[in-house]
């Protein structure tokens, strides 16, 4: 199942506090990008997040869930109806996301 637009568009409103977010689609999915690193994805109309240690530190209750066949474990974000609380668990991974690899 593909996340819908709207999702998308919720979450970047919820975000909107946060620089320089972006997102990518891909196959129906959309990769959230926080100043240029991957945070993590919109699947299935789920946020999910990378499970870098500042995510788990900050998030109390952990959910893993997978977001696709195939693809590692992620963090599972149910409150994104908490404007504040996604804000701040952004800034608070951003250290810990990975930087992109340079093109060859």
């Amino acid at each position: 199942m593909a996340s819908s637009k709207e999702f998308l568009e919720y979450i970047l409103e919820q975000l909107s506090e946060v620089e320089e977010i972006t997102y990518r689609a891909m196959m129906g999915e959309y990769i959230i990008y926080y100043k240029g690193r991957i945070a993590g994805g919109i699947y299935d109309d789920r946020l999910l997040i990378k499970p870098v240690k500042s995510a788990i530190d900050y998030v109390s209750d952990i959910r893993y869930e997978v977001p696709y066949e195939g693809a590692k474990k992620m963090i599972l974000i149910e409150e994104v109806d908490n404007k504040e609380y996604l804000t701040e668990l952004f800034k608070a991974i951003y250290d810990d996301l990975p930087t992109p690899k340079k093109k060859k």
